[in-house]
């Protein structure tokens, strides 16, 4: 199933991604934000499981935001969970 969330406190307009039926994350695709550090990001949670991927990038920050896009995206992946 794709599920589409619009990030906040970012520069990235929309998060896309997919879960597959064994809690793997798949097709992550960010519209906006710095090209080279999402398609990165994209390519690094390719084929993890959705819990570990939230661990791993919930709470990280950008400058001096209290957010970042991979941190937007651990919040994507927790409400497509719920």
């Amino acid at each position: 199933m794709t599920h589409t969330y619009h990030p906040k406190g970012v520069c990235s307009r929309q998060i896309t991604f997919d879960i597959d039926d064994s809690g793997v994350v798949r097709n992550v695709v960010f519209t906006g934000g710095c090209h080279g550090n999402t398609q990165g990001l994209s390519r690094l949670a390719e084929g993890m499981n959705a819990h570990e991927l939230v661990s791993r990038l919930k709470g990280i920050r950008c400058g001096l935001r209290t957010t970042s896009c991979p941190d937007q995206l651990a919040c994507a992946i927790e409400k497509a969970l719920t």
